[in-house]
């Protein structure tokens, strides 16, 4: 990542660059602007930038954490979240190294069962490169993956249900049918239920993960599972991706279903940019 812009009141540093004053959420050194804008980024200063909130008093689930949970989503500038079903065509090898990272600092990955089908979703894996960090913070050597499914019409013998690292979740209504349950359950998949009747319920959901020490939460969709996130109020943070590019079209938006009675205003934490592509940070007031 090469530049870094903060949020403060300064717009422009001298010269007419984009850039910060030294203070405030500058990145690695303190600052903005020239810090960021000669070299790429580690990956360590990468996870510090994105570093989840600090854990609360107490010594409740996740070490007293309270459950925070961010999305990881990207979307072009006229605001395709896709291209031809994926979301990989409008991505960049820096949109990438942030998705690793995230990852990397996140308990669970909380992601929709269409989206496992049609990304071909694989378990998380471990990287060298976190490894003391991760074990720092208490966490697993890779986060676990919870797929929100009512119908548990999956495969379980691809690599995210039959040879994860860390054992794969499913969050489904109590009314899921029994026998997918139990073909789940002999894959070594751990069902668990977040909903009364065939849903999911979102805020039930977090509860559920938070329970079993899963506090650092992440979500890649897809674009119906976040919109039940968000319209459950349940969201506390959105990484966006900004592709600069247009595909026209009927392409998904990063959110769907029912519109929220009233938009829900999120305060702009960070922005990052690299050949064109904008990385920011949204955060619940």
């Amino acid at each position: 990542m090469r530049r870094l812009f903060p949020v403060t009141d300064e717009t422009a540093a001298p010269g007419g660059r984009s850039g910060t004053s030294g203070g405030g959420r500058g990145g690695p050194g303190g600052g903005g602007g020239e810090d960021g804008a000669g070299r790429e980024w580690s990956l360590a200063e990468l996870a510090a930038a994105y570093a989840y909130p600090e854990a609360g008093a107490g010594s409740g689930p996740g070490g007293g954490r309270e459950p925070w949970l961010r999305a990881n989503m990207v979307s072009t500038l006229d605001g395709a979240a896709q291209h031809e079903g994926r979301s990989q065509p409008i991505s960049c090898p820096a949109d990438m190294r942030i998705f690793g990272t995230l990852r990397a600092l996140a308990d669970v990955v909380l992601v929709g069962a269409e989206t496992v089908r049609q990304e071909g979703y694989r378990p998380a894996r471990a990287r060298a490169e976190f490894a003391a960090a991760r074990e720092a913070a208490g966490q697993g050597p890779a986060a676990a993956v919870a797929v929100v499914s009512a119908s548990l019409d999956l495969d379980f013998s691809l690599p995210l249900f039959a040879s994860p690292l860390v054992p794969t979740l499913i969050l489904t209504g109590s009314a899921a049918p029994p026998d997918r349950v139990a073909a789940a359950e002999a894959a070594g998949v751990r069902v668990v239920t977040a909903g009364e009747g065939a849903g999911v319920d979102p805020g039930r959901a977090v509860r559920a993960l938070a329970e079993r020490g899963y506090t650092r939460l992440l979500t890649e969709g897809g674009p119906r599972l976040l919109g039940q996130l968000v319209a459950a109020g349940v969201l506390d943070e959105l990484c966006l991706t900004v592709a600069p590019m247009l595909t026209a079209g009927d392409a998904q938006r990063i959110a769907g279903g029912p519109a929220v009675t009233l938009p829900r205003r999120f305060t702009l934490k960070s922005m990052l940019e690299e050949d064109g592509f904008l990385f920011t940070r949204y955060a619940r007031p």
